[in-house]
């Protein structure tokens, strides 16, 4: 067995040629003061892409098709009546 692998071994992962650490890098870059793309990316959370209006627009015509709904319910109880099913199908159907 040749030394280089037992130092790698030891170790745990293959060490870089280069001597750089993409560890160290990001920890010393930390977060920075000032995003240049925040601009650019905040059009997409305000407005009329907010959350609120994503939401009310992606059924369009729901509330309008709701009170529709339950004011024909409302008519059918209150005008229509249902007198003839409780006959059945007998002789009256000539």
């Amino acid at each position: 067995m040749y030394p280089s692998r037992i130092l790698r071994a030891q170790h745990g992962e293959k060490p870089n040629i280069t001597g750089f650490d993409i560890r160290k890098f990001a920890h010393s870059a930390g977060q920075p003061r000032y995003d240049p793309w925040e601009r650019a990316e905040a059009w997409r959370y305000t407005g009329q892409f907010s959350r609120w209006n994503r939401f009310k627009n992606a059924f369009p015509g729901l509330g309008i098709a709701t009170v529709a709904f339950v004011a024909y319910l409302g008519y059918e109880k209150l005008f229509l009546s249902d007198d003839h099913h409780g006959d059945g199908h007998g002789e009256g159907h000539h």
